[in-house]
């Protein structure tokens, strides 16, 4: 009886996700750290601990780096921050594999974006 539940819960809510695309699109399974900022790689969260992985979300606890673009870009500094992940949604890579679909961060304590809201720090995470 339980499995046949079980069963019915994974056909109405589909697989859970096994995975977090990169930034490249290729899944990761508990990756130690993830690039947000695919582009220049100026904003990340590194030595990542996951709790709840392959629920339908996942957190982590790690340490977020961030570029201070002070003077620009280019030449600015990279800036420690404590921070908190929470992996959510599910899709369907073309290898098959379900993968979460967001990343949304929050800063524990000092944030290098005091201005953001909520909603800007949540980003896609694609599978190609």
């Amino acid at each position: 009886m339980i499995a046949a539940i079980a069963a019915a819960l994974t056909l109405a809510t589909g697989p859970a996700p096994q995975a977090l695309p990169d930034c490249l699109g290729k899944p990761q399974v508990r990756p130690a750290a993830i690039v947000l900022a695919c582009a220049d790689a100026n904003f990340g969260v590194r030595k990542l601990r996951w709790t709840g992985w392959g629920a339908p979300f996942a957190a982590a606890t790690g340490i977020a780096y961030a570029n201070d673009c002070t003077p620009n870009c280019a030449a600015g500094h990279m800036h420690a921050y404590r921070a908190v992940l929470v992996v959510s949604g599910t899709q369907r890579c073309p290898d098959g594999k379900a993968a979460y679909s967001r990343v949304t961060v929050a800063f524990v304590g000092p944030s290098p974006y005091p201005k953001a809201k909520a909603a800007d720090l949540v980003y896609p995470a694609r599978c190609r």
